[in-house]
């Protein structure tokens, strides 16, 4: 094999040793040279600017330079190009100095042989060839460093790195805008100092995803709801991130890259959103609502008209009395779904309930004054689940009214509930655990492939009236409960969605209504009630049942009342308090000063408000008991018998 011949300049004016070093080395060997000649320094630099030189000795001693200042010249101008010195000045220390500046040899005239010479240019030209190459990868790796930097500068999320300790190595701009903590500042903290964040709802610390991306080996992101505070603990904002194991070429972890990105304004338009959609939902139901109540109403007032004839009998008057009675608690009902239905925003009404109870009462409201019917499908021993009944209750009237409308008000809905384990539902985004499956199945006209993949977009419709928020707002409102919703659906045969919402615990039972039998009493009742109509039906009642009854409109007369009685020896044995009085002291604030003046006050609370959440935690508050209203004889005088047989 011939290897190509190393171009080598030889800077000297003595034409002689020039010959000298020509023969030794055009000698035979591995090695051979092409030498070009130059007899003074600017000679010498005109052929280096020729390029193709590869090794140059050089002379100190020049017609046009002398000593070290020849070699610092070419060394200055062409780097990358070893140099040797061959001279015949014999100076130890001059011969360090050279080394030093970037000489590969100092080699004496006179004292070098062949072997010597051929050996320094083959160990000059191998030195150089590993400072080229190590500049060529720090140059390589600069620029990447550069690449980097100006790539990471550029994009929009903030970028935190660390090692597998979790301190921090990198962190870009926006990263530094969005903890508060500059780079100089973040550069070797640890990483749940500079990315601190808490649960929105419990106001707990979160653990960091770097940690849990190092223990999970795996990419990880935030539970929703989290929020990001700022050094200093000067400010917070939403966000939400993702994290990511480092791994070298073996695949061993050498730290975790955390990326994430400020979505406060866009929790503030999906909190818009639900109001927005909310509004739009009742639009839709109104005219069914109305329906219902206007059917109540007219049976209420048919009932109570025939009831008032002259000529009816006794018996015919209770009929028709029960028969109103009937239609009242009926509407009820439906007021109080309107009541479940009108909660919702945050989860702060988050309770432990059977799924079935909350989809049987949403469907029944949502679908009033509808031809549609329903075919339920509730597995045995069904999990509950800790929901905001009135956010989940939207979520199934949203897919319902999209049901209706695609079968144009008329077919059969398949509701079907089912314990559901997470590792046994394929391709299906959800954390290991139990869940509860509700699928809901409708015969409508379905939807077109090309628009499955849109349709929890916010805005997107395919219906000529109508927001597009419905579907964007349920799906924010189950990814906040933890859960997963999808859609399957196939055109001209109907559309089904699949809702998992997590389990929390062994069934619960369904409420058990309380004895209706009218249970009669003894004691003085004081009743609070701005609305004399109320005051005098539930006088009426209770007088009936054996009590004796005084009235107040509002918590000061009340108080007036309550205290006046003590003080002549007749004290009441019980309040019952409304608990809103518009313009007047309502039921909180009155058993606040009850409980002042006669900490042992037997008070119920009373309102028509049945989602507020004093009536939820009355006890808290310091009633013995509540009384929803509406409320008829039966249940009053339940609610009265329990509180009085509690505390006696």
């Amino acid at each position: 094999m011939t290897t190509r011949p190393i171009r080598t300049l030889l800077v000297e004016d003595n034409d002689s040793y020039s010959r000298l070093v020509a023969k030794m080395l055009g000698g035979t060997g591995d090695i051979s040279f092409e030498i070009e000649y130059a007899d003074t320094l600017a000679r010498g630099i005109e052929v280096l600017g020729e390029d193709g030189i590869d090794l140059v000795l050089l002379d100190l001693q020049l017609p046009d330079s002398e000593g070290l200042g020849s070699f610092a010249e070419l060394h200055e101008r062409y780097p990358v190009i070893p140099i040797i010195v061959l001279t015949g000045m014999s100076d130890e220390s001059l011969a360090l100095k050279a080394v030093q500046l970037g000489a590969q040899d100092y080699l004496i005239k006179g004292e070098v042989d062949v072997n010597q010479l051929k050996r320094s240019i083959k160990y000059a030209l191998e030195r150089q060839r590993d400072i080229n190459n190590r500049k060529s990868i720090e140059k390589a790796l600069f620029e990447e460093k550069e690449r980097l930097s100006v790539t990471l500068s550029s994009i929009g999320d903030g970028v935190i790195a660390t090692d597998t300790e979790g301190n921090v190595v990198l962190i870009n701009r926006v990263a530094e805008r969005l903890t508060g903590w500059s780079h100089g500042e973040a550069m070797g903290r640890f990483i749940e100092d500079v990315f601190f964040i808490v649960n929105v709802e419990s106001g707990e610390k979160e653990v960091s995803p770097v940690s849990k991306a190092i223990n999970a080996n795996n990419i990880v992101g935030l539970e929703s709801g989290t929020v990001l505070i700022t050094k200093g603990r000067e400010g917070c904002r939403y966000v939400s991130a993702s994290s990511s194991p480092i791994r070298d070429r073996d695949g061993i972890i050498i730290g975790v890259v955390l990326v994430f990105r400020d979505i406060t304004e866009l929790k503030k338009l999906e909190e818009e959103l639900l109001k927005v959609q909310k509004l739009e939902s009742i639009g839709v139901l109104a005219g069914g609502v109305a329906h219902d109540f206007n059917n109540l109403l007219t049976s209420i007032m048919g009932n109570i008209s025939l009831s008032s004839l002259p000529d009816i009998s006794d018996e015919k008057v209770k009929l028709r009395l029960f028969q109103a009675l009937k239609a009242c608690h009926k509407a009820k009902d439906l007021s109080t779904q309107l009541l479940t239905f009108s909660k919702g925003g945050a989860l702060e009404n988050r309770a432990v309930v059977s799924l079935e109870k909350v989809i049987r009462e949403t469907a029944n409201f949502t679908m009033s004054g509808s031809n549609i019917d329903f075919k339920f499908v509730v597995e045995d021993s069904l999990w509950s689940v800790e929901i905001d009944e009135g956010q989940i209750s939207q979520v199934i009237s949203n897919i319902l009214i999209n049901a209706a409308q695609a079968m144009t008000n008329e077919g059969k809905i398949t509701i079907k509930i089912e314990n559901a384990d997470a590792k046994k539902e394929k391709g299906i985004p959800l954390e290991d655990g139990k869940y509860v499956k509700t699928t809901i199945t409708d015969q409508g006209i379905g939807i077109p492939k090309e628009y499955l993949s849109r349709i929890f977009d916010p805005y997107f419709t395919t219906k000529q009236t109508g927001t597009g928020l419905g579907l964007s707002t349920s799906y924010s409102i189950i990814k906040k409960h933890g859960g997963y919703i999808t859609v399957e659906s196939e055109l001209h045969v109907g559309t089904k969605f699949v809702v998992y919402l997590p389990a929390r615990g062994n069934p619960v039972s369904v409420e058990v209504k309380s004895d209706p039998s009218i249970k009669q009493g003894r004691g003085r009742i004081l009743i609070m009630d701005d609305k004399i109509e109320v005051r005098e039906a539930a006088g009426e009642m209770l007088s009936h049942i054996g009590y004796e009854v005084e009235f107040a409109k509002d918590g000061s007369e009340a108080l007036k009342h309550y205290k006046r009685a003590k003080m002549e020896g007749e004290p009441f044995d019980m309040v019952i308090m409304d608990l809103t009085i518009p313009g007047g002291m309502g039921g909180k604030e009155a058993i606040e000063k009850l409980l002042l003046y006669d900490p042992g006050v037997k008070a119920i609370v009373s309102s028509g408000y049945s989602s507020d959440p004093i009536l939820e935690k009355y006890k808290k508050y310091g009633f013995k008991g509540v009384l929803p209203k509406p409320y008829e004889m039966g249940k009053l005088s339940d609610v009265l018998y329990g509180v009085l047989a509690e505390n006696n």
